[in-house]
């Protein structure tokens, strides 16, 4: 009875404050200029003015019904905490200590069906090759193969050929790094024009002459420089199929540190410029340098109607045992697939390198013989000593002879009668002369063996399809069809290691600053485009495209083609020199600038309430940017928004994620006296806070507030800030400064209260509604984890611990880690200064440390993210030598020797750690999460960067955070990694319960997220942007919040882009047609499920495109392949799309 007494008190409190914030606001609104300019601008007749407080009463009534129903809201929720506030107002702190805040009042549910769960995708396709088994099996030892080293001695019986000859194709080819030992245009400029300028020259001297080409970023650069003439022979050897483009993306991409975004756009770009300019679409895949290979790619390289691809850099253990059971080539098929429609046809290099010693056969000194680029007087030799000879008469028989008997002993490790021979290296066929070299005397070589029946063999000059097709029709079997023999594959080709125990581990983590950089490229990248394509579609759709920018279309192609340069096997890698590693990074920065202007170019249009105001001023911006880096390698700093007495401050918020985003934002502010509303006028509540330049140092200036939105999906809100006299809605930090007694002291800069104390031994809390953290009073760092509703608390420890390089000649470099045994614990003389930061909105501790500084916050909102910890490091090992700093989290989850890491973003991989393999070889990439668990929890890291992962023991997860370097690891760069920089690495800790009745339904092969976990990662790498409106002379014309989605789109699809399609005439304009990318995620239903703070319901794989978008009409919908090349019969408008779990499919759309 006293409860209810209290709770109407409250209530009847809240009222009164409710009425004379009406009444304020009716004040304001009498006093406020932007709030008159919304009336309209007619001269101020006696109607407009009885118009506008019409309109004003209209807003006020339903402003009052907002703040009833939230006085509602808040009422139940006191009701629900027991906890009454001691002055009526709202947020307040409760008994406990947790903070009660005005309820976000609306209920949201979630709404899975069981259709649309892990288990729906039923048994799994089975293998034949499963390569966590494979990795079980193999002894991984090193014996002496003879001429093949890692291998074996091959024999062969002479008449094997005798009924079906062997078909031999040497294919020519030049590997071309866009940047490594060189920048882009230096590797261009000294060589690849001349290449490809021979090509032109060279090819047509001989029909029989065949010759692949992968790069098209240089590809394009030269076509840009040829004359017609030079263009007309390319595209004719093309056509002709002399020249075959294979793989024919941008870059051929890293496997291990790209995200699947990036490696779909580089794709599509490349794709989408050999359509416009050559009139051709590649067929086959080819792979030969990025170190170690991911099923994504084979995924992709499948959904853009790729029918063959290659790979070299695997394992040379694995590499042996295929060559033994004959499993080179394989079909290779997704781990989740249930039938065979991912198989792609797959071939396997078997030797040591791509190079000419190790392509004919297994005898790398007979092979070098034959790289007739090293003729004696050449600049390079052959280190067996041993060097070619030109064919000439009197030798021709003896060479074919020799030459053929490595041919066939190659040809014995496969299952067909037909044999591929590569010939090439890096940044070869650059000169006249060795294209005679190579072309002339191998046609000497295969006119004689083609001459002689009795050698049982057809050798010829071929391209890579060449090969593929005659292996298809060796073994009957349609263009990438299984040949009936041939083994299916499960499973990836990491880590790889070349040689001894020399695993190429370390490039998972080495330059994370640019593995970071990247990512936050490719999510405005992905943003821009979104609002991109819909502001033009929607200029379009009012017949505005006249006064839109178009022309920033230029823009985001100069983005597409830096993210998919930066996807090259030594640039995301962290692998180029650093000169190289500089032009990288300048071009990132460009291209994140300019991407920047398309998203605030397209806020500009969308927010704008009457869009006959719109004018766009190339030179006066309307928005600015959310913040900016003074240098390619520098941190961000964000916007300060200066608030003013005279008026508000416009800020839009920018939500590129596909869902509805309930969450916390914080934006810099030059006064502790800010208000912030919605756009219609309802106050939020605010937590103000210091902006700390040291541990102990405040700004007197800067302010951070924090309040909490809800965003649109894809969406854009408009919100008011003030510079006003205290709101009972602003709520100071409470913050505290553990100290170790040594002399700091804590400068407390009115108006923000700061206390300092002794550090104490024991654990420290913070908590949200969610979650309760415990953290070591000595070392500042969490200990613990608790879930509101679980009374077991979690041990989930921090530790940061320090690799050394070993002693010996090998040692650890920019691709290879090499480390001098386990880890040590990372220890400074000083104890830590700690931070604690506690108040309505967030809660959080920093550690300061020598090497780093470590920030754990905890968002006290509904939903996703208030589910999860926030975690960011801030690394500088700048004057470390041979040290790599790991964070190890260490729990008391029963894992075993299995944990999970995610390949490409895309999907995830189970991996076991295996005592037989040395430290180094148990270390997997992380693009975006890992996890742990036991049949009662899952931890999972979820990362805003690509880093190396491991679990050494049961419970642990580690992740190396930056790797300093002194020395080359004689893999070619010549250098270390000494350009180490103040690196920020942002994570997501995310701890589930599994439910009961559900105890882990992960197969040994597949495991998936909750939708928990997915829309985390979408949190961590989607943020949103604040842009402030400029301040106007005019005054700012009124704004609107933009919801572009009419219908909620099902929680288990991504929305990968929607990217305008170019026009034919012009590659930097757009067309009238858009691509939709879309992604079914594939969900673990086996966690408990939590209030996401939006309404999440799937519908079994379909959605209607055509009720998707607000106010535009959709004209075109038609299935495409992946990279948009080959069409599908367009469906009608208002048809469904079906996407199965995991899938990726592509549509061309028409939208106005």
């Amino acid at each position: 009875m006293k409860l209810r007494k209290q709770v109407t008190v409250c209530g009847g409190a809240i009222f009164c404050v409710a009425v004379f914030s009406l009444y304020l606001m009716l004040d304001r609104v009498q006093h406020d200029p932007a709030r008159r300019q919304n009336g309209g601008n007619f001269p101020r007749s006696q109607i407009s003015v009885l118009q506008n407080r019409i309109e004003q009463l209209e807003q006020l009534l339903e402003e009052n019904h907002q703040i009833i129903s939230h006085i509602k809201d808040s009422v139940m929720e006191l009701t629900d905490t027991g906890a009454v506030s001691p002055s009526g107002h709202l947020p307040f702190r409760s008994a406990n200590g947790s903070w009660v805040l005005p309820f976000d009042g609306r209920p949201t549910f979630l709404a899975v069906k069981p259709q649309d769960c892990q288990s729906a995708l039923g048994s799994h396709g089975q293998a034949d090759v499963q390569m966590l088994d494979v990795y079980s099996i193999l002894k991984f030892d090193n014996p002496d193969g003879g001429v093949w080293k890692q291998g074996f001695e091959i024999t062969y019986e002479a008449d094997e050929w005798d009924n079906e000859p062997l078909q031999v194709f040497v294919v020519p080819h030049s590997h071309n790094d866009p940047g490594w030992i060189k920048t882009f245009d230096k590797y261009f400029t000294d060589q690849t024009q001349h290449i490809l300028n021979n090509i032109v020259v060279k090819l047509p001297e001989d029909p029989r002459r065949k010759f692949i080409w992968s790069e098209i970023s240089f590809f394009a650069k030269w076509w840009e420089t040829a004359d017609t003439y030079k263009q007309e022979a390319m595209r004719k050897l093309i056509l002709g199929g002399q020249l075959e483009i294979v793989t024919g993306g941008w870059v051929m991409t890293d496997e291990a540190n790209s995200h699947y975004f990036a490696m779909i756009d580089q794709l599509i770009e490349g794709h989408q410029w050999l359509e416009r300019n050559i009139g051709v679409t590649p067929r086959s895949g080819w792979a030969v340098d990025p170190f170690g290979h991911s099923a994504t790619m084979s995924y992709l390289l499948k959904k853009a109607n790729l029918t063959s691809m290659l790979i070299q850099r695997v394992h040379y253990s694995i590499k042996k045992h295929f060559a033994s059971t004959r499993s080179l080539e394989f079909m290779w098929r997704q781990a989740w697939d249930t039938g065979s429609k991912t198989d792609i046809f797959c071939h396997m290099m078997p030797f040591y390198s791509y190079d000419v010693p190790h392509t004919c056969g297994p005898d790398p000194k007979i092979c070098c013989q034959f790289d007739f680029k090293r003729l004696p007087g050449g600049r390079i030799n052959c280190p067996w000593k041993v060097p070619p000879k030109p064919v000439v008469e009197a030798n021709v028989a003896e060479m074919a002879n020799l030459l053929l008997d490595q041919y066939r002993k190659k040809s014995k490790l496969y299952r067909s009668k037909v044999l591929l021979v590569p010939l090439g290296d890096d940044f070869r066929y650059d000169k006249a002369l060795e294209w005679d070299q190579q072309f002339n005397n191998y046609q000497k070589l295969f006119d004689y063996m083609n001459s002689h029946p009795e050698l049982h063999v057809q050798a010829q000059f071929g391209t890579l399809t060449d090969y593929f097709s005659a292996v298809y029709k060796a073994k009957g079997v349609a263009q990438g069809s299984r040949p009936p023999d041939f083994p299916v594959l499960s499973g990836d080709f990491f880590a790889y290691a070349d040689r001894e125990d020399h695993y190429w581990t370390g490039y998972f983590t080495s330059r994370p600053f640019y593995k970071s950089l990247d990512r936050i490229l490719e999510s405005h990248l992905r943003g821009a485009e979104i609002l991109y394509s819909l502001a033009v579609a929607s200029a379009r759709h009012v017949g505005m495209e006249g006064r839109y920018p178009i022309s920033d279309y230029a823009l985001l192609v100069d983005a597409r083609q830096t993210v998919g340069l930066f996807q090259h096997h030594d640039a995301i890698t962290g692998t180029a020199k650093e000169n190289v590693v500089v032009d990288y990074g300048t071009r990132l920065l460009r291209s994140l600038i300019g991407l920047k202007r398309v998203i605030i170019n397209a806020a500009h249009f969308l927010v704008m309430k009457n869009k006959d105001f719109y004018r766009f001023y190339q030179t006066e911006p309307f928005l600015e940017t959310d913040d900016r880096r003074a240098t390619q390698d520098s941190l961000p700093q964000r916007t300060l928004i200066e608030l003013d007495p005279a008026g508000p401050r416009y800020l839009v918020l920018f939500n590129p994620i596909e869902q509805e985003r309930l969450c916390v934002v914080t934006v810099l502010v030059n006064t502790v006296r800010v208000r912030v509303l919605t756009e219609d006028g309802q106050t939020l509540p605010v937590q103000l806070s210091a902006q700390w330049s040291s541990a102990s140092q405040m700004s007197a200036e800067v302010f951070e507030a924090t309040f909490m939105v809800r965003l649109p999906a894809l969406g854009l809100a408009v919100f008011h800030l003030y510079d006003s006299a205290d709101s009972p809605l602003t709520l100071r930090s409470d913050t505290l400064l553990r100290l170790s007694g040594r002399g700091t002291s804590a400068r407390a800069l009115d108006p923000l209260p700061v206390r300092s104390q002794q550090a104490e031994p024991q654990t420290f809390f913070i908590s949200s509604q969610a979650l309760t953290l415990g953290f070591s009073g000595t070392t500042g760092l969490l200990e613990s984890i608790k879930r509101k509703d679980d009374p077991q608390e979690i041990k989930v420890q921090i530790q940061f611990m320090v690799y050394g390089t070993r002693p010996s000649k090998d040692k650890s470099g920019a691709y290879l880690f090499l480390p001098d045994g386990k880890a040590k614990p990372y220890n400074q003389k000083e104890p830590p200064v700690v931070r604690v930061v506690e108040g309505p909105l967030f809660s959080e501790v920093v550690a300061y440390y020598q090497h780093f500084q470590q920030t754990i916050r905890i968002h006290n909102v509904p939903g996703v993210d208030g589910l999860s910890i926030e975690i960011t490091t801030a690394v500088d090992i700048r004057d470390q030598t041979n040290k790599e700093l790991a964070m190890r989290l260490v729990t008391d989850i029963q894992s075993g020797d299995v944990f999970y890491t995610d390949l490409n973003g895309f999907q995830m991989q189970p991996r076991r750690h295996l005592m037989k393999l040395p430290l180094q070889a148990n270390f997997y990439p992380m693009p975006s999460q890992a996890y742990i668990q036991d049949s009662n929890n899952r931890l999972t890291l979820h990362t805003a960067q690509a880093l190396g992962v491991t679990s050494l023991e049961s419970g642990q997860l580690e992740v190396i955070m930056d790797r300093r370097l002194m020395q080359d690891d004689n893999r070619g760069l010549g250098q270390g990694l000494k350009d180490n920089k103040k690196t920020t690495n942002r994570f997501r800790l995310l701890l589930e319960r599994r439910s009961i009745g559900n105890m882990m339904m992960d197969s040994a092969t597949t495991s998936f997220p909750s939708i928990l976990s997915h829309m985390t990662n979408s949190f961590l790498n989607h943020e949103v942007l604040s842009l402030p409106v400029l301040p106007k002379r005019r005054g700012v014309p009124p704004l609107e919040t933009f919801a572009p989605l009419k219908s909620i789109l099902p929680c288990d699809f991504h929305l990968v882009n929607l990217r305008s399609i170019h026009s034919q005439k012009d590659p930097h304009s757009p067309s009238a047609y858009t691509a939709l990318i879309l992604h079914r995620l594939a969900l673990d239903c086996g966690l408990e499920a939590q209030n996401l703070g939006f309404n999440c319901t799937t519908s079994q794989g379909q959605l209607s495109v055509s009720g998707l978008f607000r106010t535009l009409d959709l004209q075109l919908l038609q299935p495409m392949s992946l990279t948009l090349m080959h069409p599908s019969t367009p469906l009608t408008n208002d048809s469904s799309i079906s996407l199965d779990p995991m899938e990726i499919s592509a549509f061309k759309l028409k939208l106005r």
